[in-house]
């Protein structure tokens, strides 16, 4: 089943070898290297959650550039590393880490759900209620103990999905 978001905090030869893949072939090769290390200290499952905190962070859409930065890396946004269809990478380096991890800092539950109450998902597939913002609300703390980890670390960060 596909959709299944994963963030990783790469090492910095990773980092390095992915911004110079030059092709999503290239770019695949070495996510599959890193997905296959499955670094759990490094790394965090979004499941699908991963559509409603990222429409909660930016504007509300599914679109790369919504939103206000650096909220709006913390999932979708940053450097887009693949061009096809049929998988995502996004790409945000150690200083927009740091950026990220200080913006997610101080949310929190009600923040959360008034966000998700505000906003109007547009072209959302979910039902857009209790349990969307449950699922949501389950992975909030562990996003941001992510990227302080991260950002503690000095270490850049991926984003990856199947579509």
């Amino acid at each position: 089943m596909g959709c299944r978001g994963v963030l990783f905090a790469l090492e910095a030869a990773d980092a390095k070898r992915l911004l110079a893949a030059g092709s999503d072939t290239g770019v695949m090769e070495i996510i599959e290297t890193i997905e296959e290390g499955w670094d759990v200290s490094a790394l965090m499952e979004l499941d699908k959650s991963w559509d409603v905190l990222h429409r909660c962070l930016t504007d509300g859409s599914l679109s790369y550039a919504g939103g206000e930065y650096p909220l709006s890396h913390a999932v979708l946004g940053g450097r887009l590393l693949h061009e096809g269809d049929d998988y995502i990478v996004s790409y945000v380096d150690a200083a927009e880490v740091r950026d990220i991890a200080r913006a997610l800092a101080p949310l929190d539950e009600e923040w959360l759900r008034e966000r998700f109450a505000a906003l109007a998902f547009s072209e959302y597939r979910g039902s857009g209620g209790e349990d969307d913002i449950g699922y949501a609300l389950a992975y909030l703390p562990d996003l941001r103990d992510f990227y302080g980890e991260a950002a503690r670390a000095g270490r850049a960060a991926i984003f990856t999905v199947d579509q």
